[in-house]
């Protein structure tokens, strides 16, 4: 058996990997950027090797550096992974010319599977199912224009490289053609290196299903079974799960057969999927329509779904075969128990649908019966700008559909991660719609059922949790919060004037939140802007976050996670605790955009003296009491910095 892997990846897949080598008594070497050097997989590793800067392709994608960090440590294996390297041929004759064994398939079949012309002309030779359509990689645009007619439209237009919906556009009007293979083309081109197109006929209601193949280099191939991914977001997967509620055992029955031709046609050694398009259309029929997609050479995102209904441990039966053993099992072993769903966690705004960054500063996954969590992240990693923003993975297993979607929403809503946006709601509002739930899945579920969706509104006791949070809960929040969020805004008095307001902009909301905190000897207390006190109970989690001049309030509860940003107060709250010469500070960087007084000016309670905005949102400066304006210390355009003082005032004596 293998004695040491160096798992070339990082994250999720490199955890996943390590725990399976542990369980199996081989030693592991983890690679790091150094945007990567505090991170889980690093410490999960028995050995770890710096590889290069945070850039991937100065670092996970340098193969020279790959090696040198294997040749170093002692490994006499190296597991790609998926994504970086995993599908590159030439990575994987690096290692097998180094003399180290590549946990995967052969170069020539990497090769032949990347190029999509090249792998459905291959298999459909060997009596594999292809979609209809041109696929003759080497026409130019305009021979692709004259050939459409024989695909027919609606059709799409597919980059032979690369995947991810990159340089793929869905073409319904002929007049919208030579544009959408103009912009196919640049993006194919950007992504990766190579802008030749195929066109195919668009499949009407198509479902992803994909099989799970494995063989072996004595020549046995079997299929684990199917898995459903049709939920997606621009073309990328989102939620998995097997069987497939479309799936009897007719249709398993042809679409694995076929799936082991693909495979036995290329002599396929290790895990690999073979991904098709079922028309939903036909699945009334017989025989319903399936149609030969890719084939990715490598281990899946989603993988634990069939390990969860199948019993086998993939990443260990890879290692198997890659040192050279046999299939312990053939077809007729396989079995199907339950089901398994999986949902993939991203750092992702999932409402504008962007990549998001930051810290983990509060990572929970509940205990829920039958959960597996799968995470690249634990609490202290840092969510950067240069990988894939997928944080994991979170999967259930149970005896029957109703129950793991039950579970798998229990498992979603109880997640909680504070210091980066995440789409755990977005998720959550997939796997509870009624659509979902009952099976009824098309490439298309997210714009038919939530093209409009937009996160609930935040929980009242979400934001009296987060102000109590920020307050520390009690009245020495001025000399014992640690954030001491306050120590700018002047003198305070937490009793009388209606308390002192805290304004809280809601990452998910157009307007922000006002509320007072009030305060006794008891403690104190939130109430909204009509003075009705707001409960915090349910609050699973709440944390201060202090970074760039900002105060974020991380909050979980019912099932929603938000952060709440603190928006700058810039008045006093009291005027009976004025003294002389009281100064107005800005607490957070901004830029003063109104000067509405001069020095020596009498003003009322009430009057605008300075707008500072901040957060993209004006904050007013107003008078708290009748009085004199002594000094005027900014101007119109001028930024400022936190505490940096505004003007001073004396509040006129009675």
């Amino acid at each position: 058996m293998l004695r040491r892997v160096l798992v070339a990846n990082r994250g999720e897949i490199a955890r996943r990997v390590m725990r399976t080598c542990r369980a199996m008594g081989i030693e592991t070497v983890a690679v790091f950027s150094d945007a990567d050097a505090d991170e889980a997989h690093v410490r999960d590793a028995d050995t770890a090797v710096r590889i290069g800067p945070a850039p991937a392709a100065r670092s996970y994608l340098d193969i020279d550096a790959v090696l040198a960090a294997a040749s170093s440590t002692g490994a006499d294996a190296i597991h790609p992974g998926y994504g970086f390297l995993s599908e590159s041929p030439a990575f994987a004759e690096a290692v097998r010319a180094a003399g180290l064994v590549f946990v995967g398939p052969t170069p020539d079949v990497i090769r032949l599977m990347g190029d999509k012309a090249a792998a459905k002309q291959h298999l459909e030779t060997a009596g594999v199912p292809v979609v209809p359509g041109i696929h003759d990689a080497d026409l130019d645009d305009d021979a692709l224009l004259a050939a459409a007619d024989e695909v027919g439209f609606p059709l799409l237009v597919k980059a032979v490289a690369g995947g991810g919906g990159k340089g793929m556009r869905a073409v319904h009007d002929p007049a919208d053609l030579a544009a959408a293979l103009a912009a196919a083309r640049r993006e194919a081109r950007t992504g990766f290196g190579d802008d030749r197109l195929i066109l195919e006929r668009l499949v009407s209601r198509p479902r992803h299903i994909e099989i799970q193949v494995f063989g072996d280099r004595h020549g046995n191939v079997v299929h684990l079974l199917e898995r459903e991914c049709s939920v997606q977001r621009r073309h990328q997967k989102v939620v998995e799960e097997a069987p497939s509620p479309a799936v009897d055992a007719r249709l398993r029955e042809r679409m694995g057969a076929a799936a082991v031709a693909a495979a036995k046609a290329v002599s396929y050694e290790g895990a690999g999927t073979v991904e098709f398009l079922v028309a939903g259309d036909t699945l009334d029929r017989d025989e319903p329509e399936f149609f030969f997609l890719e084939m990715n050479t490598r281990l899946q995102v989603e993988h634990p779904v069939t390990e969860l209904i199948t019993g086998l441990d993939l990443v260990e039966w890879q290692l198997r075969v890659a040192d050279g053993e046999a299939l312990g099992f053939g077809q007729d072993d396989v079995r199907s128990d339950g089901h398994a769903i999986e949902v993939r966690l991203y750092a992702e705004d999932p409402v504008r649908q962007l990549p998001q960054t930051g810290p983990v500063l509060h990572l929970r996954v509940p205990a829920v019966a039958g959960a597996r969590a799968d995470l690249g992240i634990a609490e202290g990693s840092t969510v950067g700008q240069h990988y894939d923003p997928m944080l994991g993975k979170l999967i259930v297993h149970a005896s029957d559909r109703p129950t793991a979607c039950s579970r798998i929403a229990d498992l979603v809503a109880g997640t909680a991660v504070h210091g980066v946006t995440t789409n755990l709601e977005l998720l959550h509002a997939i796997v509870t719609h009624a659509a979902f739930v009952a099976g009824d899945l098309t490439t298309s579920f997210i714009d038919d059922h939530l093209h409009d969706w937009s996160p609930d509104r935040t929980p009242e006791a979400a934001v009296a949790g987060a102000v109590e949070a920020l307050t520390g809960g009690h009245r020495e929040l001025l000399a014992g919060d640690p954030f001491r969020p306050w120590d700018t805004l002047g003198p305070l008095r937490l009793g009388g004037a209606g308390g002192w307001p805290v304004t809280l902009a809601d990452e998910f909301a157009e307007e922000p939140v006002t509320v007072r905190v009030v305060g006794d000897g008891a403690g104190l207390r939130v109430t909204d802007a009509v003075g009705s006190l707001l409960s915090a109970v349910g609050i699973d989690a709440a944390t201060v976050h202090r970074h760039d001049g900002h105060i974020d309030l991380w909050v979980s509860t019912e099932g929603t996670t938000r952060r709440l940003r603190v928006v700058p107060a810039t008045r006093h709250a009291d005027p009976a605790e004025l003294t002389g010469g009281a100064a107005f500070a800005s607490p957070m960087p901004g830029s003063v955009v109104s000067v509405a007084v001069e020095a020596g000016q009498q003003v009322g309670a009430g009057a605008t003296l300075v707008v500072v905005e901040a957060m993209k949102m004006e904050h007013p400066v107003t008078a708290p009491a009748d009085g004199t304006v002594t000094a005027v210390h900014v101007a119109v355009g001028q930024a400022v910095e936190a505490g940096a003082p505004l003007l001073a005032f004396e509040p006129a004596t009675a």
